[in-house]
């Protein structure tokens, strides 16, 4: 349920007329600043109203970049488990420990400069190398 209402609230809050609205707000807050004489309480009001707005914001971004994110990686993992020559060991990787991800950033990294080297030698960046080569 807190899905379907995040993803509306989403929809609705992140677009441009959203934005003008509350920029006609604020503006009406500044136009009743010299009324309230500046008050305290007219200050009060503002910094009320945008503190509830960013706190139950938070969880509305993060909800909506959760089900970005997941729905990003299925499609990661979509295309390496379809493609040959993929490495399906990177499939669900950021389900595994901080540690292993390294090491495999580290593999990467120096397939990279491998594949420089390579480049600057006049060989093609075509095809794909294995990771393993690096290992031998």
């Amino acid at each position: 349920m807190f899905s379907k209402f995040s993803r509306y609230m989403s929809k609705i809050l992140g677009n441009s007329l959203a934005f003008s609205i509350a920029v006609i707000l604020v503006l009406l807050w500044i136009a009743l600043g010299p009324i309230f004489n500046y008050s305290d309480s007219w200050e009060m009001v503002i910094n009320t109203v945008t503190t509830i707005i960013t706190f139950l914001m938070v969880f509305l971004l993060q909800s909506s970049q959760n089900r970005d994110t997941m729905a990003l990686h299925l499609k990661l993992d979509e295309i390496i488990r379809a493609l040959e020559n993929t490495h399906n060991n990177l499939v669900k990787i950021e389900d595994e420990t901080d540690e292993n991800i390294e090491l495999l950033l580290k593999d990467y990294k120096e397939l990279a400069t491998f594949i420089k080297s390579d480049l600057k030698n006049g060989k093609s960046d075509k095809g794909s190398p294995d990771i393993n080569t690096l290992r031998k």
